[in-house]
Parts: structure tokens; C-alpha cells; sequence
């Protein structure tokens, strides 16, 4: 299904990912302002560091990349500005799960951890910290896209009559698109690791209290966020419902900077956390986090498990439904027979057709090579939400061959055309209503651009 926002690009283009670049080492040439939006500087390495980051992940630019980028990061300033005046939100849950998403994807992409440490010349705990920046501007400028659209409703009388006006040639081409139906299983973590995690967290606690060691030091050496972790563990101001639950509270529970708060489970794994400041309903915190490692004895014995089930379904001994039901470890599909759901990141619709592309990579693999019906044998995957290995196993359900669109099978994708139509409409208007109340400066050098939104270089 056509997505409105191509969330991947938005998160590279905010502040371009990795772009902290001063000078280009090639050519030696300083960095300089380019832009200026509201308040907000655009440098010439945030174009640059975009430019190479699109190159790589395929994107064709229609015109100048140098005057498409800075104009495209220029209108993600306004929507964040925007964010900004109406207290738009995302929790630090959301944060880490896109972190943990695009940490996975790029290393899938590049062939393994240290390879992209190489591609980028970063450690990963320095890719993180500026995913999570990036990741946080990603789904605030989402969210506020979704604030200023609305619930947008269109008539059957509507689609009908924009696919008969459309010319023959125009006809939207409906990619292939399959149903797919996962159970996975979580690899069962023995009670000694745990326990170790446990009194590994107590000996932090214990060295802190007995003034040996600051714990923010001890989470630069050893939490496994490492996004927080560079900074100390120092998480910032969050209000209780970006936080995870167990998280929260504990941390709102704290009243003394110099204590240490008792070992907190969160689906991420096991915290110590440490009160920096409260201020009204917000609250500062720094943790170390440590997740309990699976073995590689307990990952076989999870997948041998999966491929026993599968062969059950495949036996007809009980349905692929049923097993999702009780066996999946996944939540967000147990209940629905086992049966991904995409969701459309801007309008919230949600369907059971993937476009390959939209599926994990993982998954998407797998399936590839299937026949509608048939059980894959198991493999593993990471989590996205949680970036946890996991053993899965799917059935592909329905496939759907790519075809030129017809109102009688593809209804739902042409009305979501049409609904994106009026979203592009609605934020097109906005934004050039925004230009005319936002301070905006662009370098001479770089203002002989035919822009998108005319308006960016106010008449005299």
C-alpha cells in the first residue's frame, strides 16, 4: 500500500543522519549555513551527509539534490517548530523501538555490526545516539502531520469518480502483496542469567552508594542502551507517558538524587535508575540497562520446538490459527490468528496486505521463496519493537499478483490514493501558509532553485 510519509527518508533528512560533520576531508572545505529556518541552521554537511545517505539507499532525485534536500529538511523545521507550540509528544518506548528498527535494517543492508561501524565511521553507540535524535524528530513530525489532517473521510462516490477520471495510462499499478500469517517464540532465558543481570545491577548500585564510582560512569561502561549510555545514561526530561510503564514508576517514585532505585524489569530488559531532577510532571532520569543473553542452546531448542509445531499444522493434528493463539509469543498477532497487520503510519488504517517491501526483512525473505498455504520451516529474526532474536515460523495466507488497479478488487488501496491526495493537498496548503510566518534566510549562492514550495525567498 502507497504510504504517505517514507518515514526512512524523513528520519535521514531531519537533521540528516550522521551529519555532525564539520569539515569534508575530501576537499577540505569548512562547513558552512546554508538555510536558516526560524531559528534552526541548515549546513551545507546536513545536505551533503542526506545527499550520500539517499544515493545509497536508491533514491532518484527529481532535480537538483541540492536544492531538493535543504528545501525538504527545511519543511520538516516547520512541522517540528510547529511540535514544538503544540506540546507533540513521542514516548521513549516509541524512540527505542525505531532505534532498535533502524540499527537492524542497516546492519541487514550492510552485512554486519562491524561493517557498518566501517561504512560509517562510527561505533555503534555513536550510529545510535544519532538515530535516536533522529528517530525522535521522525515520528514527532508523523505525529504532527496526523494533528493537522485530521480524520480525513472520502466517499465511495469520490474513489469511484477519481479512477474514472483518471487517463488509461494513469492507472495505478498495484503491486504484489501478500498475507502472512507468524508465530514466534521466545527463546527461554535460564534463571541463572537473569540472576546474573541481578547481581550484576546490585554490585552498580552497591559501588555507587558506597561513593566509589558515579553511576553515570558506570553506565558509560556497561549499559546496554547505548544510545543513553554516551551521555551518562542520562535519558532527559519525559513525561510519564513516554515512558515505559515499570519504568515510570519507579522513576516518578524517586525523591533522592543519591540514591539508586531498586532493579526495575521492563520489556527491555533490567534497569537501575537514578533521579536527576522533577520538574512539575516531567521528570530526568539516568539508567543502566542490562538484557539477559539467550544461548545459543536455547535459540536451537526454541526454532526445533517451531518446526515440531509446524509439522503438527502441516499433520492437520490443529491449524496454524489455533497455534498462534496459544503458542505465539507475539502479542500483537496471537489474537488475530496469527495474521500481520500493516499499519499506515500516517492514517492509522490498518490492513493484512504487505507489499514485500513493507514486510521485516526477515520475513520477507522467507516468504519470498513460498507457495499461498504453505508453512515455512523456522528461522530466527529480530524483534523490531524490542530488537530481541526471536524463532518464527509463517504460512504464507494470500498472495495477489501485481495488476493495473480495477475498483472491484483494489477499492481500498485506490480510496487510500485518494485519502493521501487530500493529505498532500492539506499539508501543501499548510506549509505555504507557515512560510509567510517563519523567518527564513537562504545563502545566495544557493537560492537559483525551482523550489516545490514557492515562498522560501520573501519579496521586498
Amino acid at each position: 500500500m502507497k504510504k504517505f510519509v517514507n518515514f526512512r527518508f524523513v528520519v535521514t533528512l531531519v537533521l540528516a543522519v550522521f551529519a555532525n560533520v564539520v569539515t569534508y576531508a575530501q576537499d577540505n572545505v569548512v562547513d558552512e549555513v546554508v538555510w536558516v529556518v526560524g531559528d534552526e541552521a541548515i549546513l551545507k554537511s546536513d545536505v551533503e551527509e542526506a545527499r550520500m545517505d539517499a544515493l545509497y539507499n536508491g533514491r532518484r532525485f527529481d532535480g537538483d539534490p541540492y536544492c531538493v534536500i535543504p528545501e525538504e529538511i527545511a519543511v520538516q523545521k516547520l512541522f517540528l517548530h510547529q511540535a514544538k507550540l503544540d506540546s507533540i509528544e513521542v514516548s521513549e518506548a516509541e524512540i527505542i523501538q525505531r532505534v532498535d528498527m533502524l540499527t537492524n535494517m542497516y546492519i541487514q543492508q550492510i552485512g554486519s555490526r562491524e561493517k557498518m561501524e566501517e561504512y560509517f565511521n562510527k561505533t555503534s553507540a555513536q550510529i545510535r545516539e544519532t538515530l535516536r535524535d533522529n528517530a525522535r524528530d521522525g515520528l514527532t513530525v508523523q505525529k504532527m502531520q496526523q494533528k493537522l489532517v485530521g480524520e480525513i473521510k472520502v466517499t465511495p462516490a469520490e474513489v469511484r469518480r477519481y479512477f474514472k477520471d483518471l487517463p488509461q495510462d494513469s492507472i495505478p499499478y498495484i503491486p504484489t502483496q501478500v498475507e502472512v500469517q507468524i508465530i514466534t517464540l521466545q527463546p527461554k532465558i535460564p534463571v541463572a542469567e537473569i540472576e546474573d543481570v541481578k547481581k550484576r545491577l546490585r554490585d552498580y548500585t552497591d559501588r555507587v552508594t558506597k561513593g566509589e564510582i558515579d553511576f553515570s560512569t558506570l553506565a558509560r561502561l556497561y549499559s546496554e542502551d547505548k544510545a543513553s549510555a554516551i551521555k551518562g545514561g542520562e535519558c532527559g526530561f519525559m513525561g510519564r507517558g513516554m515512558m515505559d510503564p515499570s519504568y515510570a514508576n519507579v522513576a516518578f517514585s524517586l525523591q533522592d538524587p543519591k540514591k539508586v532505585s531498586k532493579i526495575v524489569e521492563s520489556e527491555f530488559g533490567y534497569h537501575i535508575i537514578q533521579l536527576i531532577e522533577k520538574r512539575g510532571d516531567r521528570v530526568n532520569t539516568r539508567h543502566i540497562l542490562l538484557r539477559p543473553k539467550v544461548s545459543e542452546k536455547e535459540l536451537t531448542e526454541a526454532c526445533a520446538r517451531l518446526d515440531s509445531i509446524a509439522d503438527d499444522i502441516r499433520a492437520n493434528k490443529f491449524s496454524f490459527d489455533e497455534a498462534a493463539a496459544v503458542i505465539s509469543h507475539d502479542k500483537d498477532t496471537r489474537n488475530n490468528h496469527g495474521i500481520m497487520v500493516n499499519i499506515n503510519e500516517n492514517s492509522g488504517v490498518t490492513t493484512s496486505k504487505f507489499q514485500m517491501q513493507d514486510l521485516p526483512q526477515d520475513v520477507a525473505k522467507v516468504v519470498d521463496k513460498m507457495n499461498v498455504g504453505e508453512i515455512s520451516k523456522a528461522f530466527t529474526m529480530i524483534n523490531e519493537k524490542d530488537g530481541k532474536e526471536v524463532c518464527a515460523i509463517v504460512k504464507l495466507k494470500a498472495k495477489i499478483n501485481g495488476h493495473k488497479a480495477t475498483i472491484a478488487e483494489d477499492y481500498q488501496d485506490l480510496k487510500e490514493i485518494v485519502m493521501d491526495k487530500r493529505r498532500e493537498e492539506m499539508l501543501h496548503k499548510w506549509i505555504l501558509d507557515k512560510q509567510k510566518h517563519t523567518y527564513v534566510r537562504i545563502n545566495e549562492n544557493w537560492q537559483k532553485c525551482d523550489f516545490k514550495y514557492p515562498g522560501w525567498i520573501k519579496k521586498d
